[in-house]
């Protein structure tokens, strides 16, 4: 070979390295690029995992809490359930007190049965309002038993309130038994 074309040679083969230099830089460069994108999208599930994490923790706090009300607000429903016999012991001694002539023991009775209602007021009972000729309505009212009414007007409507009813916050815990006209 003549010294050009070995001079050739060498100068193809210093470009070819220089080439495959400046290919491996390249190939460096973009796994650099893909390895910081991969970074990136890790980084960005990373924070999508917190916040659904954070978003479902919250919603935990406001379960449990709103739990933890309703706890509260019914706690001693059943006391209450147990007392409201009491509570129709009591108008029952009302009304045939009210026949009698002592009206101190009247007076004491009334007072008692007072204390006990406000009591029991002041814990959240209400009583189930219900009055005579009030339509019926299967989801308030017990009905007991249907007779015929009086007058057409009567017809599906409380012709007698037998015994009262209670709610506890908004839930009704004995339903207003009645005699609807038929």
């Amino acid at each position: 070979m003549s010294d050009k074309n070995k001079a050739e040679d060498m100068e193809d083969t210093v470009s070819n390295e220089e080439e495959i230099i400046e290919n491996e830089g390249e190939t460096q460069e973009e796994e650099q690029l893909s390895e910081e994108e991969q970074l990136k999208e890790d980084l960005g599930k990373e924070k999508d995992k917190f916040l659904r994490l954070f978003a479902e923790f919250e919603n935990y706090k406001k379960r449990t809490s709103k739990e933890r009300m309703d706890l509260f607000k019914t706690a001693g429903q059943e006391v209450i359930v147990s007392l409201l016999p009491v509570l129709d012991d009591f108008d029952r001694a009302l009304k045939e007190l009210s026949k009698s002539e002592d009206k101190e023991m009247f007076k004491g009775v009334q007072l008692i049965n007072g204390k006990l209602n406000e009591t029991l007021k002041s814990k959240g009972l209400q009583n189930v309002e219900v009055s005579i000729g009030d339509t019926f309505d299967a989801e308030v009212h017990e009905a007991i038993t249907q007779i015929p009414a009086p007058d057409k007007k009567m017809k599906g409507k409380v012709i007698d309130v037998i015994e009262k009813g209670f709610k506890l916050g908004d839930r009704i815990i004995r339903h207003p038994k009645v005699v609807v006209g038929n």
